[in-house]
């Protein structure tokens, strides 16, 4: 697009940012309180309420506190939550059996909150590393992440979070072929209306570090995950793997990180007008929060800057720790 306009003085673009009225009338791109999804870590207890060091302001949740706060989400507006089980030391097995054991926590907490608060819509995170004694999101097999094996397990999982009453399944894990399994497994299992927002292009990123603090994987990650997770430097890479898992199945696609890989986030919407998604990670929020707590920067600011980035970028929603904070932001 080239766009015609005159020379100056008679094109003079500061005129139309001259008042909020005309600033508010020439805007490209909304932010609002539909495009949040809130990610949230759930853990066993009662009445927990769990500071992440590395996450300021973030906790992990039992589920009668997830309840409460969910309850404030849905009147704050916020579509939808996302769960992350921290899951017991005693359970993560090299086997992952509890992925799909129906009384896991995080089956539980979606029985709980389907039960109590049916319009949030619930999404999952579909991966072994909460599972797995390895800290990987698949079988690790004389040092390998093995494909085939995990894509069966990983099916069983999505048909457990399914059966629960999921929303959006997430599947996380980056295997090859698991989003055409899974999409397979839940038709023939008659969950026909069950969305998948596939974790599509998902980089071997430095930013995950507190998200694993948060989820206890940080002392267990053997190795690193770059095996199966992109390599930062590719980008048409992503556009192939997004073409892939919207050709079996997924509903949506997500791109993470999030700010570091905006570019991609514009090309995925541009190549497939897909329901295009970023998640905000761990990293992300964890800098721009340190840096509003030591005052280097106006947190509020920025925190709704960097969301409107992703609305800039392309994207129809991003999953974002700031999301109540922002949701009353938003709302006045």
């Amino acid at each position: 697009m080239h766009p015609i306009q005159a020379d100056f003085p008679a094109t003079r673009h500061r005129r139309i940012r001259r008042t909020p009225a005309l600033r508010a009338l020439t805007r490209e791109n909304e932010l609002s309180v539909n495009d949040l999804i809130w990610p949230v870590f759930i853990r066993e207890g009662t009445g927990v309420e769990e500071p992440i060091h590395s996450l300021p302001g973030v906790n992990r949740l039992s589920l009668d506190r997830l309840l409460v706060h969910a309850e404030e989400a849905a009147k704050l507006g916020i579509p939808a939550i996302c769960l992350f089980p921290y899951t017991d030391a005693a359970l993560r097995t090299e086997t992952c059996e509890e992925a799909w054991n129906p009384e896991n926590l995080t089956n539980r907490a979606i029985r709980a909150l389907k039960r109590e608060i049916p319009d949030l819509a619930v999404m999952t995170d579909i991966a072994l590393d909460p599972y797995n004694a390895n800290g990987h999101d698949g079988f690790v097999v004389n040092g390998e992440i093995i494909n085939d094996e995990t894509v069966a397990a990983l099916v069983k999982m999505a048909l457990a979070q399914a059966e629960a009453g999921a929303d959006i399944l997430g599947p996380s894990d980056m295997m090859d072929g698991r989003i055409g399994a899974i999409r397979t497994g839940l038709e023939a299992a008659g969950h026909r209306n069950v969305s998948i927002m596939s974790y599509a292009a998902k980089y071997a990123s430095g930013f995950y570090g507190p998200f694993r603090d948060a989820v206890g994987a940080s002392g267990r990650l053997v190795g690193d995950k770059k095996t199966y997770q992109m390599d930062p430097a590719n980008g048409d890479e992503a556009i192939r793997l997004v073409a892939r898992d919207l050709a079996e199945g997924a509903d949506m696609v997500m791109v993470k990180p999030g700010m570091p890989y905006l570019d991609i986030c514009h090309r995925v919407k541009q190549a497939f007008g897909a329901p295009t998604f970023a998640y905000q990670v761990s990293g992300e929020y964890a800098m721009i929060r340190a840096a509003a707590l030591n005052g280097w920067i106006d947190g509020e600011k920025v925190m709704l800057e960097s969301l409107m980035a992703f609305r800039r970028a392309g994207c129809d929603g991003v999953l974002t720790y700031f999301a109540p904070e922002a949701a009353r932001l938003l709302r006045g």
